[in-house]
């Protein structure tokens, strides 16, 4: 359907995993589009797969001023912005009680810091332009609260949530659509490093994971990034301010 034809796309965290996926739907749906990540390796050779109008930005997303300079760099290829994913996410475990400020820290510069200034930066040129456009944020079921050893990733995706709503609510009446997937339990390359590295996990832990789901399975990147696309086109329709819960299991039920 060519849902976003001629349109210009920043995915920050599109190097890998739920970015890479949005990457890659974003561009099969006509958009040209730049990824930005730490790691040039997988960011080329998203770039090379994805061809044509395809951009790869290396950038620390945990720095403000990278994070800015990730929307500069799209607008010196491109001459503008469209529509800004942010998707690069730090999930390094931390209780309430062993949580250290450097962890804190990290945290909020990756999951919260980033993003703000990323939309600052997206915001503020579409303003320039008199134009519209669009923003999703990609944020977490855990903002609802969490499992206790996500402390930090939940407070400054909790976070990220308040601040979806407010840009959103601020911006409505300039045409610049915001909202939010709070996605759940989800099987990328990074969240395989995580069970890992965290939960002692070995080979076969995703089959066994999956079967104790309802759906069968995890959430898939491919899926996500399907969702993603429509928000940022113009298929959403006036939808903006939204913190969608992208996920099998249902705020509030019980078992």
């Amino acid at each position: 359907m060519a849902l976003l034809k001629d349109k210009v796309v920043l995915v920050n965290g599109g190097s890998q995993g739920v970015g890479a996926a949005i990457a890659r739907a974003s561009a099969r749906e006509g958009a040209k589009v730049v990824i930005t990540g730490r790691r040039p390796g997988p960011g080329e050779a998203l770039v090379a797969e994805l061809g044509g109008d395809a951009l790869y930005v290396r950038a620390d997303l945990s720095d403000a001023e990278q994070a800015k300079a990730s929307v500069a760099a799209t607008v010196d290829a491109y001459g503008r912005v469209d529509c800004l994913v942010n998707s690069a996410g730090l999930t390094a475990r931390g209780t309430l009680l062993d949580t250290t400020p450097e962890l804190f820290d990290a945290h909020i510069a990756v999951n919260l810091k980033g993003p703000f200034f990323a939309m600052q930066a997206a915001v503020a040129d579409m303003l320039a332009r008199e134009a519209p456009g669009t923003v999703v944020n990609i944020i977490t079921s855990s903002a609802h609260g969490g499992q206790p050893f996500l402390a930090p990733y939940v407070a400054a995706k909790a976070g990220l949530a308040g601040l979806t709503r407010n840009a959103a609510h601020a911006h409505r009446w300039d045409r610049i659509r915001i909202n939010g997937l709070n996605i759940g339990w989800t099987a990328t390359e990074g969240e395989d490093a995580t069970q890992r590295a965290f939960h002692g996990a070995e080979d076969g832990w995703l089959a066994e994971a999956s079967a104790k789901l309802p759906m069968g399975k995890l959430g898939q990147p491919d899926e996500i990034a399907d969702f993603v696309v429509l928000l940022l086109s113009d298929r959403s329709g006036v939808v903006t301010g939204s913190v969608i819960d992208w996920d099998q299991n249902v705020l509030g039920g019980l078992d």
